[in-house]
C-alpha cells in the first residue's frame, strides 16, 4: 500500500486501522530542585535518575551487623545478669562473713551495666561465672564455679572466691561451713 493511493488521515480514521496508530507525545523531563512548585505532573513525563544503592549497602553493612552483633551481646548478659545463679551469689557475699569484711555493706555490682563473664549452662551443669562487685569499703571480681556431675544430681560449688583490686584472692567457700548454696535456686532444678 502506497501513501499515494491512501491518505493519512484516511488510514487513521477507518475503523480496522485505528488500533494501529501510533500516538507520539514528547517527554517533559523531570523538574530540577530550583524550578519552584510542581502544581501538575504529567503521567508520561521522565523519571529521575535512580542512584546505585551498592556503594550505600557496602557502606551500611558493617554498621548494621556491628548494631546486631553488640544487641545481641547485650541481652544474652542481661539475662545473665539476671538470673537466679547471679541474685544467690550476690545475696550469699552479702551474708558471707569475709564479704561484710573486705567489700563493707550495700555489696552490690562493680559497674552500672554489669558485663557477666564465664558460662551460664544449666541444662549440661556447668557454671561458671565471673563478675565485679563493690561494697563501701572495697571492690573485687567475685567468681563462682559449680558443676553438676549427673544428670539428676544437685550442684556441687567447686570455687567460690573474692579477687580484690589489690591482688588478694579470697576463698568464700569455707570447707568447714555448709555449702551456701544448698536448697537455694541452685537445688530448685532437680
Amino acid at each position: 500500500m502506497s501513501p499515494r493511493l491512501f491518505p493519512r488521515n484516511c488510514l487513521s480514521s477507518h475503523p480496522i486501522l485505528r488500533p494501529l496508530r501510533v500516538q507520539r507525545r514528547t517527554l517533559i523531563a523531570a523538574p530540577s530542585p530550583n524550578d519552584g512548585p510542581l502544581l501538575t505532573r504529567r503521567s508520561d513525563r521522565a523519571l529521575p535518575e535512580i542512584p546505585s544503592s551498592r556503594k550505600l549497602w557496602l557502606r551500611t553493612l558493617p554498621i548494621f551487623l556491628s548494631i546486631i552483633t553488640l544487641s545481641t551481646l547485650a541481652i544474652f548478659n542481661y539475662q545473665k545478669a539476671s538470673s537466679s545463679i547471679v541474685n544467690a551469689t550476690l545475696y550469699a557475699l552479702r551474708t558471707s562473713e569475709t564479704g561484710k569484711r573486705e567489700l563493707g555493706e550495700q555489696v552490690y555490682f562493680r559497674d552500672k551495666f554489669p558485663w557477666i563473664w564465664g558460662e551460664m549452662n544449666q541444662l549440661h551443669g556447668r557454671i561458671d561465672i565471673s563478675f565485679g562487685v563493690k561494697g563501701t569499703k572495697g571492690r573485687g571480681v567475685m567468681r563462682f564455679k559449680s558443676i553438676r556431675k549427673t544428670r539428676m544430681g544437685f550442684f556441687e560449688t567447686q570455687e567460690w572466691s573474692l579477687e580484690m583490686e589489690d591482688g588478694r584472692k579470697l576463698q568464700l567457700l569455707d570447707e568447714t561451713r555448709d555449702d551456701p548454696f544448698k536448697h537455694t535456686a541452685l537445688q530448685a532444678q532437680s
